[in-house]
């Protein structure tokens, strides 16, 4: 039920199964972009690229076929696409190998089994989008301070902390400004009811007036 349409001894493929990769190729790579849609930040140019991957994927898998020559001047290829990338967050990433895979099980002519990942990928996908459970606590900042050199970085912040969050963790120090400066990067998380800016107003009190800055954490801007 799921064995290949290409068969080992075919020396040359039939037209009709080249147009059946083909098609279910793009076909595929459609379904996977809308998913990519429907699920994440995008732009056009890479709801496109997943929409023809799979079917660059599977033509290059077709041409192979057993050519160690050609198998080694298309990874040289793909290196070099590689390093002309720029990187992507982990979803675009995922997506990507994600229609990469679908196209390399078109290409050696596993067309059910391609349909298949493609349909559970999609639904597995689109239900962790749409539900909380690896969803972060919102309440989770990443604070940066700066304080003069004078000053104990150690426990200077420790009774603003305990008024305004749950939690805090020091997890960089450095020097900066010819060290006369010292800036301090923690991981917090603010209580429920937490002001922002008494938070912060508080933080300037303690620190001169000089730099704060509160942001969120690097998973939310990994989209």
């Amino acid at each position: 039920m799921l064995s290949s349409i290409i068969t080992n001894n075919e020396a040359l493929l039939s037209l009709n199964i080249l147009l059946l990769c083909f098609i279910s190729a793009i076909i595929y790579g459609l379904i996977i972009a809308f998913t990519h849609k429907l699920t994440s930040k995008y732009s056009k140019n890479f709801l496109i690229t997943l929409s023809i991957l799979p079917f660059l994927v599977g033509t290059i898998i077709i041409m192979v076929n057993g050519n160690l020559g050609t198998s080694v001047a298309i990874v040289g290829a793909f290196s070099l696409i590689r390093f002309r990338s720029v990187p992507g967050t982990s979803k675009e990433i995922a997506s990507v190998f994600f229609a990469m895979v679908v196209g390399l099980a078109t290409g050696v002519g596993y067309i059910l089994f391609a349909g298949i990942i493609t349909i559970v990928g999609c639904i597995i996908i689109f239900i962790l989008s749409k539900t909380s459970v690896f969803e972060r606590n919102k309440q989770e900042k990443i604070l940066k301070v700066t304080i003069p050199e004078n000053l104990d970085y150690t426990s200077i912040f420790d009774d603003v902390f305990a008024l305004f969050t749950k939690s805090h963790v020091l997890e960089q120090v450095k020097t900066t400004n010819m060290g006369s400066l010292f800036e301090l990067n923690y991981r917090i998380t603010l209580n429920n009811n937490a002001n922002e800016k008494e938070f912060i107003d508080a933080l300037r009190v303690k620190n001169g007036n000089l730099k704060v800055m509160l942001s969120q954490t690097l998973e939310d801007n990994d989209l």
